[in-house]
């Protein structure tokens, strides 16, 4: 939502689109017909009223031999608080700090992509788990061996990692198999 709004206010920060702008509020018109009202070129016109397009403020249709550009009305009935509003700003910024956080835990707990070290701290050591298992495919069931296996590739440790994976609810095991956990909607 951040980068369509940014593309809108760029587009009317300039005092050429704003004459462009009220000449349609009054009628569609073609290139050369704005470009007498607002005494600019043509080629100049049609620079802005691309810049306007690509942004969304003008829609363009033709008409015989002339595109004819409107504004999109849609757009400026929209109230300016509606359009400079970042929903969940808040979480967005949670969003960027947790992804830090992880690749910092990531880029100090591997190398190579092998496991250095289980974390003690329990918020990094699922960080390392969530790393881990996303070599396992969703919905598909591993013997025990196959799952020691492929932690094995990634620390010699497979026992512990296996229990922490049951642990966190990472995985599920019954009667040997094991699967990744089903994840809720809402994760």
């Amino acid at each position: 939502m951040i980068k369509p709004s940014v593309q809108i206010l760029k587009a009317l920060a300039d005092s050429s689109r704003l004459m462009i702008v009220n000449v349609l509020m009054r009628k569609s018109a073609y290139v050369e017909e704005i470009a007498e009202m607002v005494s600019l070129t043509p080629p100049t016109v049609s620079f802005h009223l691309k810049k306007m397009e690509e942004a969304g403020l003008t829609v363009s249709h033709k008409e015989q031999y002339y595109t004819v550009y409107t504004l999109n009305e849609e757009l400026f009935e929209k109230k300016l608080i509606d359009l400079i509003r970042i929903p969940d700003v808040e979480q967005a910024g949670q969003n960027i700090r947790e992804e830090q956080y992880r690749q910092k835990v990531i880029n100090a707990f591997f190398k190579y992509g092998k496991l250095k070290a289980i974390p003690v701290g329990r918020k990094k050591r699922r960080v390392v788990l969530d790393e881990i298992a996303q070599v396992f495919r969703p919905g598909m069931l591993y013997p025990e061996k196959e799952v020691n296996l492929i932690i094995a590739e990634y620390h010699d440790d497979f026992c512990t990692i296996r229990r922490a994976f049951i642990d966190e609810g990472i995985m599920t095991r019954e009667k040997g198999v094991y699967q990744l956990a089903q994840k809720e909607k809402n994760d």
